[in-house]
Parts: structure tokens; C-alpha cells; sequence
């Protein structure tokens, strides 16, 4: 008999920027909401929309559609907000709308196709195929690591 080790899926909470359709690792994420008012800050780089306060913590904003150079947004402040948390801070995504939880076999997730925008291709852990659109898993890390 033939052992096979057992494949434990995933968990990706779906984001929408835009048409694309973003996964986070929903082990990072620690808070989902609707707009929130946030206080800018002087000359914080241009994806950084300023920091809010959530039950008494600060928590950086950070423009995801801007980071991942994707066009502007008429408000983005109005977006939604995935908090995660990177080191010791906690970040705020702002998106455009939260989707659903998907779970995925690991082995089912594959390396970003070589069309995909480098800039996008530098913060992906890899893409997975719904039946009619490319999940773009990212990778947290790389997208906070100069935050």
C-alpha cells in the first residue's frame, strides 16, 4: 500500500480591484470592513493613504489598486478594507469589494503565467484557474516589506 500524504487546503479570502480577482491567505487577515476615516499623513508615499485608528490600535492604509499600479480610483478612501497584519503592524488594504472565502488544494495553485505584469508577478505566490477567471494569489510579505 502506498502512503500518501494528505494535501490540507487553503484558505484565500477573494478581493476585486478593478476586474481582477486578488487571494489573501486568510490566516493573515485579521478584520474585514467598510470605509473607515483615515488621517493622512505628510509626505507618506503616494500608495499610502494615511493611518486610521481601530479599537485603539493604529493601522497604516495602504492603496492596493495604487500599489499594484492599477488606475486610479475617483475616492479611494471609500473602498473596503482588509486588515493584515506584517511584523509587528497592522495594515489596511483598501480594495474595492471582498468577495468570498475559497479553499484550494495547494497543489491545484500554479506559477504566475510569464503574460502576467511584472509588477503583479512580483508579488504573486502563484494563480489559480476558476472557471471563468484567474485568481492572482498574493504574497503578503512582498507587498508590505517596504511599507
Amino acid at each position: 500500500m502506498i502512503e500518501t500524504t494528505p494535501s490540507f487546503e487553503q484558505e484565500y479570502l477573494t478581493v476585486h480591484i478593478e476586474d481582477a480577482l486578488f487571494g489573501i491567505p486568510v490566516k493573515k487577515v485579521k478584520d474585514v470592513f467598510s470605509s473607515q476615516p483615515i488621517m493622512p499623513v505628510p509626505l507618506a508615499s503616494s500608495d499610502i493613504l494615511g493611518v486610521m485608528n481601530l479599537r485603539g490600535n493604529i493601522v497604516t492604509a495602504i492603496n492596493l489598486r495604487e500599489r499594484l499600479s492599477l488606475f486610479e480610483q475617483a475616492n479611494p478612501k471609500k473602498g473596503m478594507h482588509v486588515v493584515v497584519e506584517y511584523g509587528d503592524e497592522l495594515y489596511s488594504l483598501v480594495i474595492d469589494s471582498v468577495g468570498e472565502v475559497l479553499s484550494l488544494p495547494p497543489e491545484t495553485i500554479e506559477a504566475a503565467p510569464s503574460i502576467l505584469d511584472p509588477k503583479w508577478r512580483e508579488v504573486t505566490s502563484g494563480v489559480y484557474k476558476l472557471k471563468d477567471k484567474l485568481l492572482i494569489i498574493l504574497n503578503l510579505d512582498k507587498i508590505l516589506k517596504n511599507s
